[in-house]
């Protein structure tokens, strides 16, 4: 069941003094949560980290000057409906603009949840008719919205028609359903994703409450079906700008056959400034994971640029070279700093 603005309040997820409010929100945005996501919110602390991401609320109506109606570009690089060419030998598909939940810090905030959110079959041909068209797309990257949205059966016939085409080896997979509708995730769904080429799943999760039974159940049958997954996570304050946070979250995933990809910095999303932090901030959170924390557990920390200029890995560097000497100086987990290559001067150490 997909949870509407009244019935967070029948829940007891929202105080009904607060209705109007989120009513005011969900005339500009999209509300919905599912009935796995509300089960996670604690309704009796205002902090909580899931609510936080689903529930609607005010600060979401106001503005800031850099905000924009779309934060990654992705106008700028659609030839056509249904089709982002950003990079050279990939492009986006966006077959649906429907998801199960809304998050309240969504990028394409302002194009998902309309009723138009199936892209129409003639649509649909024309976007296939482009991917035939570009011998140099190499991967496809089925978005929305969330894919895993549509049935089985038409799951099933986008995966056939990019297998059919000759040039594109990888077919990818990005989804919210393993974690907010993991009931979904079916035998029926899992078949659908059946191809000679490499297909691949990645999975948006921000907290590890996020990583419920449930979801580790329906990631277990992609994994068994011999899907590879992937995660991708966005940084978010008050969800999990902590780094014991982050960690666990990381941990969690690899430890279900999971590989972090991306902790995406937020994008500048009409309404979503309070889920802002600075760039150094995020940093200063990646960096702590270094050392500490396996390589497998550790995404690249992106930016999707503004305007449209891709993403661009934003995490400080261990490496910088000394201006004078022109040796490179190395910064280990610790905050020790090392010459490299190292110096006979004991003085070249660490210090």
């Amino acid at each position: 069941m997909i949870l509407r603005t009244e019935d967070l309040m029948s829940r007891g997820l929202v105080a009904p003094e607060r209705l109007d409010e989120l009513r005011r929100v969900a005339e500009k945005f999209a509300v919905a949560v599912t009935d796995d996501m509300a089960a996670l919110i604690d309704p009796a602390d205002p902090a909580d980290p899931i609510a936080a991401q689903f529930v609607p609320q005010a600060a979401e109506l106001e503005t800031a000057p850099d905000d924009l109606p779309d934060p990654i570009g992705d106008e700028r690089w659609s030839p056509l409906p249904g089709i982002v060419h950003r990079y050279r030998d990939r492009v986006l598909l966006k077959p649906i603009l429907i998801c199960p939940v809304y998050c309240r810090f969504c990028f394409r905030r302002e194009q998902v949840g309309k009723d138009d959110g199936v892209l129409a079959p003639a649509a649909l041909d024309r976007a296939f008719g482009y991917i035939r068209e570009h011998p140099e797309i190499w991967e496809v990257i089925v978005t929305g919205g969330d894919p895993f949205m549509l049935s089985a059966r038409r799951i099933a016939a986008i995966v056939r028609r990019l297998d059919a085409i000759p040039h594109v080896a990888v077919i990818r997979f990005h989804t919210r359903v393993p974690v907010a509708d993991p009931g979904r995730v079916g035998a029926a769904l899992v078949a659908a994703l059946a191809a000679e080429k490499a297909v691949y799943v990645v999975v948006h999760a921000n907290h590890p409450r996020e990583l419920t039974p449930a979801m580790r159940a329906a990631v277990g049958r992609l994994v068994r079906a011999g899907i590879p997954v992937l995660s991708q996570s966005v940084l978010l304050r008050g969800v999990n700008d902590d780094t014991a946070v982050l960690e666990a979250l990381f941990r969690g995933l690899v430890a279900m056959r999971v590989k972090p990809y991306y902790l995406h910095h937020p994008d500048l999303a009409a309404g979503t400034g309070h889920f802002r932090l600075d760039i150094a901030e995020g940093q200063r959170l990646v960096g702590a994971l270094r050392g500490p924390v396996s390589g497998l557990c550790q995404p690249t920390y992106v930016l999707d640029i503004p305007g449209g200029y891709g993403k661009a890995p934003i995490a400080a560097s261990a490496a910088e070279r000394d201006q004078r000497s022109g040796i490179w100086v190395i910064e280990d987990s610790a905050g020790c700093k090392h010459s490299y290559p190292p110096r006979s001067d004991p003085a070249g150490g660490s210090n």
